[in-house]
């Protein structure tokens, strides 16, 4: 019977209404993109043994319940710890039952019961095992760390992600303190990047396309018009009607200068009529506050000039992603027209509903000409390519053409280490020394936590390791050592004392997790995996730490 009603009358399906809220943020696209990925979350790395030891993984669980919640396709959970006492006091994922038992199959029982569509598993195997299988990793899309882990497990995941082109996402909370780093791609493109919806206006008003021409020149009687039809002209329209009043009287030339537009607001709001029973018309306020945003010529944005630019975009072959594909057909529209498609929308405005749908339609169509365009240039490329696995969709031409302008790609880096091969990390660090407010000493106590880590023998944590001075000091030391490339002397007291402050906190929980803390960091870190699932919306580049003692957080690019 649903089919004897319009296609908008038609009750939403359950699962429609199950995930209306993120639906609202990714739409479907984002949505099948998520439930298309499958999630790796390393929560230890088996050198785990004894009461004394770190309790980790709760930043991690967290993270992963944030993501099966909205539907992730699938998840598993990689832990060779067994629920210790610890655990229960810290992990809400965990029973009294669970003691004793696999703390992979368990958070991963509860986990799943989040969600029923989510299919969860878990290993109990140490990483380091299963990275000796070369695919393991190949069907993942994202791999998200919980740390602290030892060094050498940590760069295996990410060596082996490296060579697959999976993001991973490395994180740690003890105490008070979190960090997070996000490694991508070394080219990671995001087309729906969700800029402010003001930047995305594209109105085309000093080089206006026939039709669009054709609609301004229909006002030209436009001091003739009643009051009533005179206060609902759309201001595009006005502002399409004083433009060849103003090219008319400049040789032809629109406003190019502030001065000039300054000059072309003032002729337009002497267009308005003041004897109106509102003491104005709002259609040509809004026509005045546009013209600054608006009275401008067309221009191809840097972003999507170094997209164009890039190897991908111009070598391309039947391997070829498809964002290389369209970017290229967009490249070749852009050669031809001088603009990027247009993307249609209009904003509201004071108007008839008649002439605003009409005004929506003009540009609607061009929009739609546009992408047909696009579409077919994509389809020349293909054949000339041959037999591609996975063709490029009507809908992805759609999508990029309407986000075109604002298509991003980031260059990813690697998970930051504190080391002399990275200059980039040590002269970032060096810079936000001088900064006593910057959150970057909390960084530098986590590097000097993971390198104590690493100094584990025989799978076991000696029980003063974490509360010894001269361990904690000369881990410091080395690291400002470093950091300054051997001359330590450059770093001011204030800053050295900030790092070991920071190294307190860390020593005073033993390396272990507060659960408010790592619930916090695990929204944080699962908006970050959203991004790059959904590939929506810009990710964090690259490192961010969160205090709780000062409730507060820091990006850094190291």
């Amino acid at each position: 019977m649903t089919d004897e009603f319009p296609g908008t009358l038609v009750a939403p399906s359950s699962k429609e209404r199950r995930y209306d809220r993120q639906l609202r943020l990714w739409a479907a696209s984002g949505q099948q993109a998520l439930e298309q990925s499958q999630v790796l979350l390393i929560n230890s790395d088996g050198f785990i043994d004894g009461s004394n030891t770190p309790v980790g993984g709760v930043a991690g669980v967290e993270t992963l319940k944030n993501l099966v919640l909205p539907g992730v396709g699938g998840f598993t959970v990689v832990d060779p710890a067994v629920v210790s006492e610890t655990d229960l006091g810290i992990n809400f994922f965990l029973e009294e039952s669970s003691l004793g038992k696999s703390r992979a199959q368990e958070t991963c029982t509860f986990l799943k019961e989040l969600n029923p569509d989510v299919n969860g598993n878990f290993k109990t195997e140490p990483i380091s095992d299963l990275l000796q299988n070369p695919d393991f990793l190949h069907n993942y899309k994202l791999v998200i760390v919980s740390g602290p882990i030892k060094r050498s497990s940590l760069d295996a995941v990410t060596s082996s992600a490296e060579q697959f082109g999976i993001p991973v996402i490395y994180v740690r909370s003890v105490g008070f303190y979190s960090s997070f780093s996000l490694q991508l791609p070394a080219e990671f493109p995001i087309v729906e990047t969700h800029p402010d919806p003001e930047s995305t206006q594209d109105l085309r008003l000093v080089n206006p396309w026939p039709e669009l021409h054709a609609a301004g020149t229909r006002v030209a009687d436009l001091e003739t018009l009643d009051d009533h039809d005179h206060g609902h002209v759309p201001y595009i329209l006005i502002l399409l009607h004083y433009l060849e009043k103003w090219k008319s009287a400049h040789d032809g030339k629109t406003p190019e200068n502030y001065k000039e537009k300054t000059a072309f607001r003032e002729l337009v709001r002497s267009g308005a009529r003041t004897n109106t029973p509102e003491g104005g018309e709002e259609n040509f306020d809004e026509a005045v506050g546009a013209v600054l945003k608006s009275i401008n010529p067309w221009s191809l944005r840097s972003n999507i000039r170094e997209v164009f630019e890039m190897e991908q975009c111009t070598n391309l072959n039947a391997n070829s992603d498809n964002f290389w594909i369209v970017a290229s057909a967009l490249k070749a529209f852009h050669a031809k027209h001088g603009v990027l498609p247009l993307p249609g929308s209009v904003p509201d405005m004071k108007a008839k509903s008649a002439d605003y749908i009409a005004l929506q339609n003009i540009y609607k169509t061009k929009a739609r000409q546009d992408v047909d365009e696009v579409l077919s240039i994509v389809r020349s490329i293909e054949a000339q390519l041959g037999n591609r696995a996975v063709p490029v969709t009507e809908k992805e031409v759609e999508i990029f053409s309407k986000n075109a302008s604002h298509v991003k790609v980031i260059r990813g880096r690697l998970i930051p280490q504190i080391s002399t091969a990275s200059a980039q990390t040590l002269k970032t660090i060096r810079n936000s020394f001088g900064n006593p407010e910057s959150a970057i000493a909390k960084y530098v106590a986590f590097e000097a936590l993971d390198i104590i880590v690493d100094g584990i023998q025989n799978g076991r944590l000696p029980s003063t390791a974490l509360d010894d001075d001269a361990t904690w000091n000369a881990t410091v030391n080395g690291l400002l050592t470093t950091i300054t490339e051997g001359d330590d002397s450059e770093i001011e007291a204030d800053s050295r004392e900030s790092v070991l402050k920071a190294a307190q906190e860390l020593r005073r929980t033993e390396g272990g997790e507060l659960h408010n803390i790592s619930s916090l960091t695990g929204g944080l870190v699962s908006q970050e995996a959203l991004k790059v699932l959904t590939r929506q919306y810009v990710p964090l580049d690259n490192t961010c730490i969160f205090d709780g003692i000062g409730s507060s957080s820091e990006m850094f690019h190291l």
